[in-house]
């Protein structure tokens, strides 16, 4: 065939890694290609990956999304488009696990929207179509012939199941409609810009930080890497020279375990692969191997040109240089990252300068198209923004109080959970990057309360609650919810002073309570949502001993105490935590209660010791306090495992006590003394 020429290139998900590579490459060789960028910006593209292309006469940007028909459309008419090349995607595996009909509709319904838009405009002369080795399925461990373009695909998780699903509808529209269509299909690509859910900027950058390196099961997977340069060289080849309706693998013959992966990042930083490497539990379905043969693209005039040496060594430096070109991704570099990846969530980029000829003209019928306006050259990373439920509360004030010190802006909800409007009202004028949810009824003077007005706790701690979370999906937002730990009761497989406690994944075993029905009820429900993280508190206490929901202030008033050893939440030590832990994005539920469990009798002593000699109490048993009590009081121990590997700082709940609510407050005593106060 002739080499084709485009004249007007539309680039989608240019902002991503690969595609930024594409677009630069083709807008710096060639000056007299109109190169369109279609870009709905979210958390693993940036602007910023669009630099050498700027300032650029021939580069256009717009944000929208290609699931926007009436954009798609526009877009194809008034820049005369006949050349689409497709790398918008969802593509991060584990994300997929977790939120697969996010990649449903970015995968396979965004490419069927442009390729009806290609149908019903009739302008288009190539439409490549960006897929992935994962199609294949996974490849014989013992095989010496990778995929070929002809293979059978067999898919094995969601997200590769939407790129095959997606290939089928460009395959159809070639077939049916004549698009002229050409599909790639890539092993992994590594190199500078890439998003550190992705293995190697993600050792690189956990190399940088002195952070353990973790590796899925037991590192045997074998993966085949590209440097992007290459690739994009490739894309540029397959542009001018490929032949329509044809499929082109773009791969190596060279593979790598992902143990010899990390092994050779711990070498470029001289670390000792021995301590630094993790092995963590393996994700689901985690193919062994997928391995191409490109024979094809090579006849074409391809060649791989970076030996992998060369390749990591650029990648390493590049993220040296740049160690915060993607803000805070401390959640991506989690072990298993899911929480990136939400309905709606974008990358703050509305700070970037480029120059308005950049963008294209405002079209005030389209949704979706914007034009961010620039105050300054100045690059900063997202900031934070919380809005907080439940302002008269104990918890909700101290969160507040906790943002005001850290400097984190924040506004108080004004709206009541279960008036789902007035929730609505609240995100549209705050604009929060999370909602931190610590509203609820507990009942005054105590949660008997509960027990005589239960429609009213249903109708806050049940519906409201669901109502905050369904509204926060809706709109990309993260829910911290601070629940409780009052829904286990000590059992057979859990018994007093065993020191077994109940973890995140058990099943709530008390029912003593109203309240503790309705708050296990409604954390069954959020398992639903997966923009929800649940943090269950204990018998919380704090270092205010003159607030009366304090539990140290309630049983050092009491004249009998029950003596039983619980688990229980230091304010002072694991509110900050919780913020930390917004931060980070981090999702699912937490026992959020400090190690160990304590005693009435042993705060009780410590109360006489720090704070008042002549504090005096009584014991009796539970069934003397069943009766000047409605309801039943939970006793458990909760294994706080999970919070201390994330926060391997957190202190036992015994010395958390003494550093945070009696140390201070026995100086504070002797200070009054002094002054006569």
């Amino acid at each position: 065939m002739a080499p084709y020429t485009p004249q007007n290139i539309l680039i989608t998900g240019a902002a991503g890694f690969i595609a930024s590579h594409v677009a630069n490459r083709l807008i710096w060789n060639y000056p007299e290609y109109k190169i369109v960028v279609l870009d709905k910006l979210d958390y693993c593209s940036n602007l910023k990956n669009l630099d050498p292309s700027r300032s650029s006469p021939n580069f256009k940007f717009i944000k929208g999304d290609i699931g926007s028909a009436d954009l798609v459309n526009f877009i194809l008419v008034t820049e005369s488009i006949d050349t689409i090349m497709h790398f918008a995607a969802q593509t991060h595996v584990d994300n997929s696990f977790g939120n697969s009909f996010e990649f449903t509709k970015n995968n396979i319904y965004g490419t069927h929207v442009l390729l009806e838009a290609c149908k019903v405009t009739g302008q288009i002369k190539r439409f490549i179509h960006v897929s992935t080795d994962e199609v294949y399925g996974e490849t014989d461990e013992d095989a010496v012939v990778g995929n070929h373009e002809a293979s059978q695909l067999l898919p094995t998780n969601p997200y590769s199941a939407t790129k095959a699903g997606a290939e089928m509808l460009v395959m159809a529209y070639g077939r049916s409609y004549g698009l002229p269509v050409i599909t790639t299909r890539g092993n992994n690509v590594y190199g500078p810009n890439q998003f550190p859910e992705k293995l190697i900027p993600k050792f690189i950058l956990l190399a940088m930080r002195g952070s353990p390196l973790p590796i899925h099961g037991d590192g045997s997977n074998v993966r085949s890497y590209l440097y992007c340069e290459d690739v994009a060289e490739a894309f540029e080849l397959i542009l001018h020279k490929g032949e329509v309706g044809h499929i082109y693998n773009i791969g190596t013959d060279k593979e790598r375990t992902v143990i010899d992966v990390a092994k050779d990042i711990c070498r470029l930083f001289s670390l000792n692969p021995d301590a630094v490497i993790k092995f963590v539990k393996n994700r689901p379905f985690n193919d062994q191997r997928y391995f191409l043969d490109d024979q094809k693209l090579k006849k074409l005039g391809w060649s791989e040109r970076t030996t992998w040496e060369e390749g990591l060594r650029k990648t390493m430096e590049w993220y040296v240089r740049n160690p915060s070109w993607w803000g805070d991704v401390s959640g991506a570099l989690l072990p298993h990252p899911r929480m990136q990846m939400m309905p709606g969530i974008e990358r703050n980029n509305s700070d970037i300068s480029i120059p308005a000829s950049s963008f294209a003209a405002n079209y005030s019928g389209q949704k979706g198209m914007v034009v961010p306006v620039s105050k300054d050259n100045h690059v900063e990373k997202a900031p934070l923004k919380f809005l907080i439920y439940g302002k008269s509360g104990w918890i909700g004030g101290l969160l507040g109080k906790i943002c005001d010190k850290q400097g984190i802006p924040f506004e108080y909800g004004t709206g009541r959970l279960e008036q789902r409007s007035r929730l609505l009202a609240d995100i549209q004028r705050v604009k929060p990057t999370h909602v931190l949810n610590a509203a609820g009824v507990t009942g005054r003077p105590n949660v008997d309360w509960c027990e005589y007005h239960q429609p009213e706790t249903i109708r806050t701690n049940v519906v409201g609650t669901l109502t905050l979370a369904d509204v926060c999906r809706e709109h990309g937002i993260l829910m911290m919810n601070f629940a409780t730990g009052c829904i286990f009761e000590y059992d057979a497989a859990h018994p007093l002073g065993s020191g077994i406690g109940f973890k995140e994944e058990d099943t709530p075993n008390f029912t003593g309570s109203f309240y503790s029905k309705t708050k296990a009820m409604v954390e069954e429900l959020l398992k639903e949502y997966d923009n929800v993280c649940t943090l269950r508190i204990r018998m919380p206490i704090s270092s205010d001993l003159s607030n009366p929901r304090n539990f140290i202030t309630k049983i050092a008033r009491y004249d009998k105490v029950v003596n039983i050893p619980n688990s229980m939440t230091i304010l002072d030590e694991l509110l900050p935590i919780s913020i930390e832990m917004a931060k980070r994005n981090c999702r699912g539920i937490w026992n959020f209660t400090n190690p160990g469990v304590v005693s009435h009798n042993e705060i009780l002593e410590m109360y006489k010791n720090y704070i008042d000699p002549s504090c005096k109490w009584v014991n009796f048993t539970l069934e003397e306090q069943a009766n000047v009590i409605v309801a039943p009081r939970s006793n458990n121990e909760m294994d706080s495992s999970k919070v201390k590997n994330e926060f391997p700082e957190l202190l036992s709940v015994k010395e958390s006590l003494i550093k945070y609510v009696f140390e201070p407050n026995k100086k504070t005593l002797l200070l009054e003394c002094k002054t006569g106060i």
